[in-house]
């Protein structure tokens, strides 16, 4: 289970997350959603060991991340907004770069069903002839290599076709439900969230979002 108790973080005078407490078990797809500058984000690159709290505590089934950051980032899979690949080097060179900078070490075999799984059969050509639906597919493959617990992702679907929209909305449904992953994303998709989350974590003053899928019957945390 991740657990958010009383989390707060400051950038100077913006006080951009404040007294945030939440919890999420194995198996859940969480939408983090909120106007602009609310702190998604913020509240992703907290999750994914990237920055610190000023306030509160974050843990994962035993371990705190504050005294077992290491461990922790074992069983962090964080994906940010900017896709984060080679472009002159084809699919296997990336899935084979990034696995021997993994927690986990991965055959070739293994390396190319990730892909799949997501319909990216393009092993061997150049990233850079890819779609961006494809380099959305491969820069998530890449963060599943050493198989981890919480998935963290932000905008996954952001600018790409329907159909690679719907393939990784299928695939993130099969890693939580099938892997028992916790999986945590962002997005300005309404259709999106409504259709893959469990439960919707709103934050920020805003209450656009809240009100707008209060109809969907899906839980909603605010926050």
């Amino acid at each position: 289970m991740l657990k958010v108790d009383s989390l707060s973080k400051r950038y100077a005078k913006n006080q951009v997350l404040h007294q945030l407490s939440f919890q999420i078990h194995p198996g859940e797809i969480i939408g983090l959603v909120g106007e602009n500058g609310a702190g998604k984000s913020t509240l992703l690159r907290l999750l994914a060991t990237i920055d610190s709290p000023d306030k509160g505590t974050i843990s994962l089934d035993s371990l705190t991340y504050g005294k077992d950051k290491k461990e922790i980032r074992k069983h962090i899979g964080f994906v940010p907004q900017d896709i984060a690949i080679w472009d002159e080097l084809s699919v296997r060179e990336n899935m084979h770069f990034f696995e021997k900078l993994s927690y986990q070490s991965k055959s070739e075999v293994q390396l190319k069903q990730l892909c799949l799984d997501m319909n990216l059969n393009k092993w061997d050509e150049p990233v850079k002839t890819l779609s961006g639906g494809m380099k959305r597919k491969l820069n998530l493959a890449i963060t599943l290599i050493h198989d981890p617990k919480v998935l963290l992702l932000d905008e996954p679907t952001v600018g790409i076709d329907l159909k690679s929209k719907k393939e990784i909305g299928t695939y993130l449904w099969k890693q939580a439900k099938e892997f028992n992953r916790i999986i945590v994303y962002t997005s300005h998709d309404m259709d999106e969230i409504r259709e893959l989350c469990d439960r919707i974590l709103c934050i920020g003053n805003d209450r656009f979002y809240e009100e707008l899928l209060r109809k969907s019957g899906k839980e909603i945390i605010s926050v």
